[in-house]
């Protein structure tokens, strides 16, 4: 059997990562799809890719040899085009967060197993060393069950341009919790991915027209366009294992500064893991802290856990982990069971703040 081919379905700036891990586990990238070619070719041909399309139907028809497809699209799009690339037979990798909502995400999940396929979304901060360190001591039974935890991504001024499609809600499915669910799938990884029971949540929009509070990356505005999603929401969610889990996602808030964690209380122990920034929004100056705090003879004992930094937060590793799933080497770091678990509650979330009261899943 000879490398894994791959296509990928969009040139923006997660590409860089998908195609390195990709690379990095012995896969070959044949072909690359957008719609703007143009940008496909300056993408594709300096890393040795040659043949270009303007969509995935034609990728697929002119490349039959594909065995898998990575999406790298706008949100809208993910679920047209997972499903349109596991009804061909491929394995498939998509951009977080899954979909827009959890229907389209169930949706996705049946095709998968329809095909019999792998399905993964790029969950990257699951593959980073802090994660896989911290998934360590839980594993081996140094914490216990997590009682409760706390995910939290918040952006003092952190808002993708305005009126694009970040912003546009029937194009994104929201604003920062769509858009940063890292810590938030993070922490329902360490819990063990439990079956939620009630949600209770608030969302504010109140800098969404406020230009101070746009973020670092560039991204230019749409005159006239949509800008109808949050700039924050915080929630409170119950299991019916017993556990709960705080969340707080804002692009735009009066926070100190940047504030990117998940911290759990287990029965044995509890832990940590934190990004700090240099410069507020900005992932390249990110520091990374993970602990584990306990008691050992009767006294206080925290372990400050040191692992080799990762410039690329585990988006490259998370790509190698695919094509590992897709070979039989590794199981996959993240399922479509888990991703629609993940989605319910975010639709939980708007329904709760929109009703003003708690909902049961």
């Amino acid at each position: 059997m000879g490398p894994v081919k791959i296509g990928i379905v969009g040139a923006g700036g997660m590409a860089s990562y998908h195609f390195e891990g990709f690379a990095r586990a012995g896969a070959e990238v044949v072909a690359m799809a957008d719609k703007d070619t143009g940008r496909a070719r300056e993408f594709g041909e300096p890393r040795g890719i040659r043949r270009f399309y303007a969509g995935l139907g034609d990728m697929l028809s002119g490349s039959p040899e594909i065995d898998a497809v990575s999406v790298i699209t706008p949100n809208k799009f993910h679920k047209p085009l997972v499903i349109e690339a596991l009804e061909q037979g491929k394995h498939v990798y998509c951009e977080k967060p899954p979909a827009l909502n959890a229907a389209e995400t169930i949706a996705m999940q049946e095709a998968a197993e329809r095909a019999g396929k792998i399905l993964m979304f790029d969950l990257n901060n699951r593959a980073r060393p802090e994660a896989k360190a911290i998934m360590y001591y839980i594993k081996n039974g140094k914490v216990g069950k997590i009682n409760s935890a706390q995910a939290t991504w918040i952006r003092r001024n952190g808002i993708p341009g305005f009126g694009g499609w970040f912003t546009n809600k029937a194009i994104s499915g929201g604003g920062p919790l769509l858009d940063l669910p890292h810590m938030f799938d993070l922490a329902l990884y360490f819990m063990g991915y439990p079956e939620p029971d009630y949600v209770l949540a608030s969302v504010f929009n109140d800098f969404m027209g406020s230009r101070a509070f746009k973020g670092p990356w560039g991204i230019p505005d749409l005159k006239g366009g949509v800008t109808d999603v949050e700039s924050a929401c915080h929630a409170f969610i119950t299991f019916k294992t017993g556990q709960c889990l705080m969340v707080r996602s804002s692009w735009a808030e009066m926070n100190e500064r940047e504030v990117v964690s998940v911290t759990f209380q287990g029965q044995s122990s509890g832990g940590k893991i934190e990004r700090l920034f240099d410069i507020d929004g900005l992932d390249g100056t990110s520091i990374d802290n993970c602990a584990v705090f306990t008691e050992e003879n009767g006294c206080q004992v925290d372990y400050h856990i040191k692992v080799e930094k990762d410039e690329q937060m585990g988006r490259v590793t998370q790509a190698v982990n695919f094509v590992d799933a897709v070979t039989g080497k590794d199981a996959p770091l993240n399922t479509p069971a888990q991703a629609v678990i993940m989605m319910k509650l975010v639709d939980a979330m708007y329904e709760s703040a929109a009703a003003a009261k708690p909902v049961k899943l």
